[in-house]
C-alpha cells in the first residue's frame, strides 16, 4: 500500500473494535439514518455534475446498503462493491438487496443483457486495508463513514491505491463542529471526552494531496436537527454510533451528573423552544492523476500532438 511521506497520525484514539461492535446491531443505528439519506441526496446532486461511466464502484462504509441500490440505478452497467467493517451491517445490506431484487428483477435482467459483470457484491473489511488489487475501481464513494477511522491519511492512500487513473473519489464525513451542543453540555459534567474530535476540512485537503490525489475540492455546511426533549437528542446521538474513543469515560454517569447534563442541554433551548444538535458535514472529491514517474523513478513527459485537419 502506498502511504504518504509523513508517518500516519491518529485523528483520535478511536477503538476500531468498538466501532464494529457499536454498528453490530443495525436496528440501533436505523434511527439516525434520516441524515445519511439527506447527505447522500446532496452527494448525488454533486455526482451528477461529473461525467462518469464506471465499470466498478466501491461504496466504502456501505452500512445497511441504502446507497448501493442508488449507485446501481445510476450506473447500471457497473459492478458495485459494498464494503463495511461490521458483518451485521452487510447481512442487513444483503437482505435489503435480495428484497429489492425480488421486487424488480433488475439484477437478473442486467446479468442477461450485459457482457461485463454487473450487480452488487458485499465485502467485510477495513478502509485502510482493502481486499482489492491496484487499479481496480473507477469511483470510490463514502457517505458519512470516514470519521470512524483513526487514520484517515492511510485510508486516503489505500483508496488511491485501488483507483484507476482519472477515477473519482467522492466522500462526506463530519467536521469539528458536529455535536458541539452535546460536547458543551458534557463539559459541565466532567473532563472526559464524550464525542469524537472530528478532523478539520483543511487537514483533509492536506492529506488528500499528500496521498497523491489531484485537484481536491472540499466544502462544508452545517445541518441542525431539532428535538423536543433532551432524551430524544441523546437517543439520536447514541444511534450515530456512540463514543468509540479508547480514552472514553468508563462506566455510566451517576444520577447527579446525569441531571447536570440534562440541565445543561435545557439551557441551550432555542427561541422556538427546540433543542438543536449541529452536524458539520464536509464534502470532498478528488481525482487520481496519471503517474509522473515510472516505477523506477524516471520522469514521464507527455506530449499532446496536434490533430490533423480533416
Amino acid at each position: 500500500m502506498q502511504v504518504p511521506a509523513n508517518p500516519p497520525k491518529l485523528s483520535a484514539p478511536i477503538d476500531l473494535e468498538r466501532v464494529r461492535a457499536q454498528f453490530s446491531r443495525p436496528e440501533r443505528v436505523q434511527a439516525s439514518d434520516f441524515l445519511r439519506r439527506e447527505v447522500a441526496s446532496r452527494m448525488f446532486d454533486r455526482l451528477g455534475l461529473v461525467k462518469l461511466a464506471p465499470q466498478r464502484v466501491l461504496d466504502a462504509g456501505c452500512g445497511a446498503g441504502a446507497d448501493l441500490a442508488l449507485l446501481q440505478k445510476r450506473y447500471q452497467a457497473a459492478q458495485i462493491v459494498g464494503l463495511d467493517g461490521a458483518a451485521a451491517m452487510l447481512r442487513a445490506a444483503r437482505a435489503q438487496g435480495a428484497s429489492a431484487a425480488r421486487l424488480t428483477g433488475l439484477n437478473q435482467l442486467l446479468s442477461k443483457l450485459l457482457p461485463a459483470k454487473a450487480g452488487i457484491d458485499l465485502v467485510c473489511g477495513d478502509f485502510a486495508d482493502l481486499p482489492l488489487g491496484p487499479n481496480a475501481v473507477d469511483l470510490v464513494w463514502s457517505n458519512l463513514a470516514l470519521h470512524w477511522h483513526p487514520q484517515p491519511d492511510r485510508v486516503f492512500a489505500e483508496w488511491r491505491r485501488v483507483m484507476r487513473v482519472d477515477s473519482l473519489l467522492m466522500f462526506s464525513c463530519f467536521g469539528p463542529d458536529t455535536f458541539k451542543e452535546l460536547r458543551d453540555a458534557f463539559a459541565e459534567v466532567d473532563l472526559a471526552p464524550h464525542a469524537l474530535p472530528f478532523v478539520d476540512m483543511h487537514d483533509f485537503g492536506d492529506q488528500l494531496v499528500a496521498a497523491g490525489f489531484a485537484t481536491p475540492v472540499l466544502d462544508m455546511e452545517t445541518i441542525t436537527v431539532t428535538y423536543d426533549t433532551a432524551q430524544a437528542l441523546l437517543a439520536d446521538a447514541r444511534a450515530w454510533g456512540g463514543n468509540p474513543l479508547s480514552t472514553r469515560r468508563r462506566g455510566l454517569l451517576g444520577r447527579a451528573a446525569w441531571q447536570r447534563l440534562l440541565a445543561a442541554l435545557e439551557r441551550g433551548r432555542r427561541a422556538d423552544g427546540k433543542l438543536g444538535l449541529s452536524f458539520e458535514v464536509i464534502y470532498g472529491h478528488a481525482f487520481r492523476p496519471a503517474p509522473r514517474v515510472t516505477s523506477k523513478g524516471e520522469a514521464i513527459i507527455r506530449f499532446d500532438l496536434p490533430r490533423k485537419p480533416r
